[in-house]
Protein backbone atom coordinates (compact mmCIF):
# COMPACT_ATOMS: atom_id res chain seq x y z
CA UNK A 1 0.00 0.00 0.00
CA UNK A 2 0.95 3.23 -0.80
CA UNK A 3 2.26 5.49 2.15
CA UNK A 4 0.17 8.74 2.77
CA UNK A 5 1.94 12.29 2.23
CA UNK A 6 -0.33 13.71 4.20
CA UNK A 7 -3.19 13.27 6.92
CA UNK A 8 -5.73 15.34 5.75
CA UNK A 9 -9.06 13.96 4.20
CA UNK A 10 -11.05 16.61 1.75
CA UNK A 11 -14.83 16.63 2.39
CA UNK A 12 -17.33 19.54 0.75
CA UNK A 13 -20.61 19.10 2.97
CA UNK A 14 -21.63 19.90 6.13
CA UNK A 15 -23.67 16.66 7.07
CA UNK A 16 -20.03 14.85 6.51
CA UNK A 17 -19.55 12.71 9.75
CA UNK A 18 -15.70 15.11 10.88
CA UNK A 19 -15.52 12.54 13.90
CA UNK A 20 -15.04 9.37 11.99
CA UNK A 21 -12.48 11.18 9.21
CA UNK A 22 -11.01 12.36 13.01
CA UNK A 23 -11.42 8.75 14.49
CA UNK A 24 -9.73 7.66 11.63
CA UNK A 25 -5.95 9.38 12.04
CA UNK A 26 -6.82 11.71 9.68
CA UNK A 27 -7.33 15.83 9.67
CA UNK A 28 -10.82 16.90 8.11
CA UNK A 29 -10.20 19.66 5.46
CA UNK A 30 -13.52 21.35 4.31
CA UNK A 31 -13.01 22.29 0.20
CA UNK A 32 -14.48 26.20 0.97
CA UNK A 33 -15.65 27.56 -2.10
CA UNK A 34 -12.80 30.45 -1.39
CA UNK A 35 -9.13 31.53 -3.29
CA UNK A 36 -8.33 32.93 -6.21
CA UNK A 37 -8.01 30.47 -8.74
CA UNK A 38 -9.31 30.53 -12.62
CA UNK A 39 -12.93 29.77 -13.16
CA UNK A 40 -12.48 26.62 -15.10
CA UNK A 41 -15.03 24.64 -14.30
CA UNK A 42 -17.50 25.57 -16.90
CA UNK A 43 -15.37 23.68 -19.13
CA UNK A 44 -16.88 20.57 -17.65
CA UNK A 45 -20.06 21.38 -15.65
CA UNK A 46 -23.24 23.12 -16.99
CA UNK A 47 -23.53 27.12 -16.33
CA UNK A 48 -26.59 26.68 -14.70
CA UNK A 49 -25.21 24.52 -11.52
CA UNK A 50 -24.26 25.61 -8.03
CA UNK A 51 -21.66 27.72 -8.23
CA UNK A 52 -20.54 26.40 -4.46
CA UNK A 53 -19.47 23.13 -6.77
CA UNK A 54 -18.14 24.86 -9.37
CA UNK A 55 -15.96 27.10 -7.16
CA UNK A 56 -14.97 23.92 -5.40
CA UNK A 57 -13.79 22.31 -8.96
CA UNK A 58 -11.83 25.34 -9.95
CA UNK A 59 -9.49 24.69 -6.69
CA UNK A 60 -9.18 21.33 -7.73
CA UNK A 61 -8.19 22.64 -11.41
CA UNK A 62 -5.94 25.57 -9.97
CA UNK A 63 -4.27 23.15 -8.12
CA UNK A 64 -5.55 25.52 -4.72
CA UNK A 65 -5.61 22.37 -2.63
CA UNK A 66 -3.47 20.97 0.13
CA UNK A 67 -2.02 17.27 -0.51
CA UNK A 68 -5.04 14.77 0.28
CA UNK A 69 -5.20 11.46 1.47
CA UNK A 70 -8.21 11.04 0.30
CA UNK A 71 -11.78 13.07 -0.67
CA UNK A 72 -15.21 12.25 0.77
CA UNK A 73 -18.54 13.08 -0.59
CA UNK A 74 -22.10 12.84 0.10
CA UNK A 75 -25.07 12.25 -2.22
CA UNK A 76 -26.72 15.37 -0.54
CA UNK A 77 -27.81 16.94 -3.32
CA UNK A 78 -27.59 16.44 -7.29
CA UNK A 79 -24.90 19.06 -8.07
CA UNK A 80 -22.47 17.43 -5.25
CA UNK A 81 -23.18 14.48 -6.81
CA UNK A 82 -21.96 15.92 -10.47
CA UNK A 83 -19.16 17.25 -8.05
CA UNK A 84 -17.76 14.03 -7.39
CA UNK A 85 -18.27 12.68 -11.17
CA UNK A 86 -15.91 16.00 -12.29
CA UNK A 87 -13.59 14.95 -9.64
CA UNK A 88 -13.09 11.37 -10.80
CA UNK A 89 -12.35 12.75 -14.15
CA UNK A 90 -9.84 15.79 -13.24
CA UNK A 91 -8.22 14.17 -10.70
CA UNK A 92 -8.41 10.66 -11.35
CA UNK A 93 -5.57 9.36 -9.08
CA UNK A 94 -7.47 11.11 -6.34
CA UNK A 95 -8.80 7.99 -3.96
CA UNK A 96 -11.97 9.25 -3.10
CA UNK A 97 -15.71 7.47 -1.97
CA UNK A 98 -19.57 9.08 -2.11
CA UNK A 99 -21.79 8.71 1.39
CA UNK A 100 -25.27 8.65 0.25
CA UNK A 101 -27.44 11.08 2.43
CA UNK A 102 -30.95 10.48 3.21
CA UNK A 103 -33.21 13.24 2.35
CA UNK A 104 -36.02 12.45 5.00
CA UNK A 105 -34.05 13.12 8.87
CA UNK A 106 -36.50 10.51 10.87
CA UNK A 107 -35.61 7.50 12.38
CA UNK A 108 -36.44 5.71 10.21
CA UNK A 109 -33.38 6.88 7.50
CA UNK A 110 -31.01 6.35 10.74
CA UNK A 111 -30.48 2.45 10.21
CA UNK A 112 -29.43 3.30 6.05
CA UNK A 113 -27.54 6.13 7.10
CA UNK A 114 -25.42 4.18 9.99
CA UNK A 115 -24.83 1.73 7.29
CA UNK A 116 -23.42 4.31 5.04
CA UNK A 117 -21.30 5.75 7.59
CA UNK A 118 -20.16 1.80 8.42
CA UNK A 119 -19.05 1.58 4.50
CA UNK A 120 -17.10 4.99 5.27
CA UNK A 121 -15.35 3.66 8.43
CA UNK A 122 -14.24 0.54 6.23
CA UNK A 123 -12.87 3.12 3.19
CA UNK A 124 -10.80 5.23 6.04
CA UNK A 125 -9.37 1.95 7.59
CA UNK A 126 -8.10 1.04 4.05
CA UNK A 127 -6.88 4.44 3.64
CA UNK A 128 -5.03 4.42 6.93
CA UNK A 129 -3.88 1.06 6.74
CA UNK A 130 -5.42 -0.02 10.41
CA UNK A 131 -8.99 -0.36 11.75
CA UNK A 132 -11.92 2.59 12.84
CA UNK A 133 -12.44 1.60 16.43
CA UNK A 134 -15.56 2.71 17.95
CA UNK A 135 -13.72 3.86 21.02
CA UNK A 136 -11.93 6.23 19.02
CA UNK A 137 -15.01 7.46 17.21
CA UNK A 138 -16.45 8.02 20.34
CA UNK A 139 -13.12 9.79 22.20
CA UNK A 140 -13.65 11.74 18.63
CA UNK A 141 -17.00 12.79 19.20
CA UNK A 142 -16.55 14.40 22.75
CA UNK A 143 -13.63 16.11 21.07
CA UNK A 144 -15.98 17.71 18.55
CA UNK A 145 -18.76 18.03 21.27
CA UNK A 146 -16.40 20.55 22.86
CA UNK A 147 -15.48 22.43 19.98
CA UNK A 148 -19.43 22.44 19.41
CA UNK A 149 -19.60 23.92 22.99
CA UNK A 150 -17.42 26.89 22.22
CA UNK A 151 -18.74 28.04 19.55
CA UNK A 152 -21.82 28.41 21.17
CA UNK A 153 -20.05 30.18 23.70
CA UNK A 154 -19.10 32.51 21.17
CA UNK A 155 -22.46 32.81 19.26
CA UNK A 156 -24.11 33.88 22.91
CA UNK A 157 -21.74 36.82 22.62
CA UNK A 158 -21.91 37.77 19.44
CA UNK A 159 -25.76 38.01 19.92
CA UNK A 160 -24.32 40.51 23.14
CA UNK A 161 -22.26 42.31 20.67
CA UNK A 162 -19.48 41.06 22.93
CA UNK A 163 -16.91 39.34 19.84
CA UNK A 164 -14.02 41.97 18.62
CA UNK A 165 -14.63 41.31 14.69
CA UNK A 166 -18.17 40.45 15.04
CA UNK A 167 -19.53 37.83 12.39
CA UNK A 168 -16.56 38.16 10.27
CA UNK A 169 -14.32 37.16 12.94
CA UNK A 170 -16.95 34.03 13.94
CA UNK A 171 -16.71 33.18 10.41
CA UNK A 172 -12.75 32.87 9.81
CA UNK A 173 -12.78 31.00 12.95
CA UNK A 174 -15.19 28.59 11.87
CA UNK A 175 -13.50 28.81 8.44
CA UNK A 176 -9.87 27.86 10.55
CA UNK A 177 -11.54 25.25 12.75
CA UNK A 178 -12.69 23.19 9.17
CA UNK A 179 -9.62 23.13 7.54
CA UNK A 180 -7.09 22.50 10.57
CA UNK A 181 -6.75 19.57 12.63
CA UNK A 182 -9.39 19.39 16.00
CA UNK A 183 -6.80 19.80 18.63
CA UNK A 184 -5.25 23.20 16.71
CA UNK A 185 -8.28 24.19 16.12
CA UNK A 186 -10.19 23.50 20.40
CA UNK A 187 -6.76 25.37 21.25
CA UNK A 188 -7.68 28.55 18.82
CA UNK A 189 -11.41 28.21 20.60
CA UNK A 190 -10.37 28.37 23.85
CA UNK A 191 -7.85 31.19 23.15
CA UNK A 192 -10.53 33.69 21.45
CA UNK A 193 -13.12 32.48 24.06
CA UNK A 194 -10.98 33.82 26.69
CA UNK A 195 -10.58 37.32 25.27
CA UNK A 196 -12.41 40.16 27.12
CA UNK A 197 -14.99 41.69 25.58
CA UNK A 198 -13.74 44.52 23.25
CA UNK A 199 -15.08 47.95 24.39
CA UNK A 200 -14.22 49.16 21.10
CA UNK A 201 -16.90 46.91 19.45
CA UNK A 202 -19.66 48.69 17.52
CA UNK A 203 -23.07 47.67 18.33
CA UNK A 204 -24.77 50.99 16.51
CA UNK A 205 -26.00 48.72 13.59
CA UNK A 206 -29.40 47.08 13.15
CA UNK A 207 -29.53 43.11 14.48
CA UNK A 208 -30.03 40.59 11.44
CA UNK A 209 -30.41 37.42 11.58
CA UNK A 210 -28.49 35.35 8.26
CA UNK A 211 -29.65 32.27 6.96
CA UNK A 212 -28.78 30.34 3.74
CA UNK A 213 -26.17 27.96 2.12
CA UNK A 214 -22.67 29.04 2.07
CA UNK A 215 -21.62 32.01 3.22
CA UNK A 216 -17.49 31.62 4.16
CA UNK A 217 -15.93 34.63 3.28
CA UNK A 218 -15.36 36.88 6.37
CA UNK A 219 -15.61 39.98 4.20
CA UNK A 220 -19.15 39.00 3.41
CA UNK A 221 -20.07 39.97 6.70
CA UNK A 222 -17.68 42.50 7.31
CA UNK A 223 -19.73 44.15 4.20
CA UNK A 224 -23.01 43.40 6.33
CA UNK A 225 -21.47 45.57 8.69
CA UNK A 226 -20.51 48.86 6.99
CA UNK A 227 -23.97 48.71 5.06
CA UNK A 228 -25.39 48.82 8.89
CA UNK A 229 -26.19 45.54 9.21
CA UNK A 230 -25.39 44.14 12.44
CA UNK A 231 -25.33 40.01 11.94
CA UNK A 232 -26.42 38.79 15.18
CA UNK A 233 -27.26 35.32 14.53
CA UNK A 234 -25.77 33.21 11.60
CA UNK A 235 -26.81 29.60 10.07
CA UNK A 236 -24.88 28.51 7.08
CA UNK A 237 -23.92 24.99 6.32
CA UNK A 238 -19.86 27.02 6.35
CA UNK A 239 -20.95 27.77 9.79
CA UNK A 240 -23.06 26.95 12.73
CA UNK A 241 -24.33 23.44 11.00
CA UNK A 242 -21.00 22.03 10.88
CA UNK A 243 -20.18 22.37 14.59
CA UNK A 244 -23.90 21.52 16.39
CA UNK A 245 -23.53 19.41 19.23
CA UNK A 246 -24.08 15.52 19.06
CA UNK A 247 -25.86 13.80 21.72
CA UNK A 248 -24.19 9.95 22.68
CA UNK A 249 -25.27 7.66 25.10
CA UNK A 250 -23.06 5.28 26.93
CA UNK A 251 -24.76 2.31 25.25
CA UNK A 252 -25.87 1.70 21.63
CA UNK A 253 -23.92 1.06 18.76
CA UNK A 254 -21.69 4.33 18.09
CA UNK A 255 -22.41 3.99 13.94
CA UNK A 256 -26.40 4.28 15.01
CA UNK A 257 -25.92 7.25 17.35
CA UNK A 258 -23.40 9.21 14.83
CA UNK A 259 -25.92 8.98 11.94
CA UNK A 260 -28.67 9.70 14.44
CA UNK A 261 -27.03 13.32 15.53
CA UNK A 262 -25.60 13.72 12.34
CA UNK A 263 -29.68 13.84 10.74
CA UNK A 264 -30.55 15.53 13.40
CA UNK A 265 -28.45 19.08 13.88
CA UNK A 266 -29.56 21.90 12.10
CA UNK A 267 -30.65 20.94 8.72
CA UNK A 268 -30.11 22.61 5.43
CA UNK A 269 -33.26 23.08 2.54
CA UNK A 270 -32.54 19.76 1.07
CA UNK A 271 -33.86 17.54 3.85
CA UNK A 272 -37.82 17.50 4.28
CA UNK A 273 -39.98 16.76 6.97
CA UNK A 274 -43.35 15.49 5.22
CA UNK A 275 -45.25 16.47 8.53
CA UNK A 276 -43.92 19.80 8.31
CA UNK A 277 -42.68 20.59 4.81
CA UNK A 278 -43.16 24.86 5.57
CA UNK A 279 -40.87 23.43 8.68
CA UNK A 280 -37.61 25.69 7.30
CA UNK A 281 -39.75 28.95 7.40
CA UNK A 282 -41.09 27.60 11.17
CA UNK A 283 -36.88 27.19 12.11
CA UNK A 284 -36.19 31.22 10.67
CA UNK A 285 -38.75 32.55 12.26
CA UNK A 286 -38.06 30.88 16.12
CA UNK A 287 -34.27 32.08 15.50
CA UNK A 288 -35.00 35.36 14.20
CA UNK A 289 -37.05 35.96 17.15
CA UNK A 290 -34.45 34.41 19.73
CA UNK A 291 -32.28 36.41 18.95
CA UNK A 292 -34.12 39.57 18.54
CA UNK A 293 -33.36 40.08 15.42
CA UNK A 294 -35.45 43.19 13.54
CA UNK A 295 -34.78 41.53 10.41
CA UNK A 296 -33.57 38.57 8.15
CA UNK A 297 -31.01 38.31 5.47
CA UNK A 298 -31.49 34.69 3.26
CA UNK A 299 -28.26 34.33 1.41
CA UNK A 300 -28.73 31.42 -1.51
CA UNK A 301 -25.95 30.77 -3.87
CA UNK A 302 -28.00 31.03 -7.62
CA UNK A 303 -29.30 27.86 -8.93
CA UNK A 304 -29.63 26.10 -5.48
CA UNK A 305 -32.88 24.53 -5.87
CA UNK A 306 -34.04 23.82 -2.60
CA UNK A 307 -33.64 27.22 -1.24
CA UNK A 308 -34.33 29.23 -3.80
CA UNK A 309 -37.76 27.11 -3.98
CA UNK A 310 -38.45 27.61 -0.11
CA UNK A 311 -37.42 31.06 0.42
CA UNK A 312 -40.48 32.36 -0.36
CA UNK A 313 -42.36 30.33 2.19
CA UNK A 314 -39.90 31.54 4.77
CA UNK A 315 -40.65 35.60 3.39
CA UNK A 316 -44.68 34.90 4.16
CA UNK A 317 -44.12 33.97 7.22
CA UNK A 318 -41.91 36.36 8.11
CA UNK A 319 -44.10 38.95 6.65
CA UNK A 320 -46.99 37.66 9.14
CA UNK A 321 -44.46 38.43 12.23
CA UNK A 322 -43.34 41.54 10.75
CA UNK A 323 -40.19 40.78 9.97
CA UNK A 324 -38.73 42.19 7.05
CA UNK A 325 -36.72 39.90 4.28
CA UNK A 326 -33.96 40.72 1.84
CA UNK A 327 -33.07 37.94 -0.56
CA UNK A 328 -29.76 37.92 -1.98
CA UNK A 329 -28.49 35.39 -4.50
CA UNK A 330 -24.51 35.16 -5.74
CA UNK A 331 -22.59 32.88 -7.23
CA UNK A 332 -20.07 32.48 -4.03
CA UNK A 333 -17.39 35.28 -4.87
CA UNK A 334 -16.76 39.05 -3.28
CA UNK A 335 -17.66 40.28 -6.96
CA UNK A 336 -20.68 39.63 -7.13
CA UNK A 337 -21.94 39.67 -3.35
CA UNK A 338 -20.44 43.29 -3.30
CA UNK A 339 -22.99 44.39 -6.06
CA UNK A 340 -25.36 44.04 -3.47
CA UNK A 341 -24.40 46.73 -1.33
CA UNK A 342 -26.79 48.98 -2.23
CA UNK A 343 -29.77 46.98 -1.29
CA UNK A 344 -28.18 46.23 2.14
CA UNK A 345 -27.95 49.57 2.74
CA UNK A 346 -31.49 50.04 1.95
CA UNK A 347 -32.27 47.50 3.56
CA UNK A 348 -30.77 47.99 7.12
CA UNK A 349 -32.00 52.05 6.65
CA UNK A 350 -35.53 51.42 6.28
CA UNK A 351 -35.42 48.52 9.48
CA UNK A 352 -34.04 51.93 11.30
CA UNK A 353 -37.20 53.81 10.59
Amino acid sequence: MKEDVTSNVGFTCAYTPLALIDAAGFAPYRILPLGSSPELAGRILHDNLCPHIKRILDRALGHDLPELAGVVFLNSCDAMRRLSDAWRAVRPGDRMVLIDLPAIPGETAVPYFARELSRLADVLSEWRGGPVSHKAIGESIERYNEAATLFEGLRVRLRNGGVSGGAARLQALYNRAVTHPLNEACAMLKIAAGEPPSRSIDNSGVPIFAFGNVLPDPEAFELFETCGAKIVEADFCTGAREFAPLEITGSGDILTQLARGTLSRPRCARMIKPDKPGGIAEEVLERALACNARGVIACAAKFCDPYIARIPGVKELLRKAGIPLLQIEGDCTMRSFGQQRTRIEAFAEMLRR
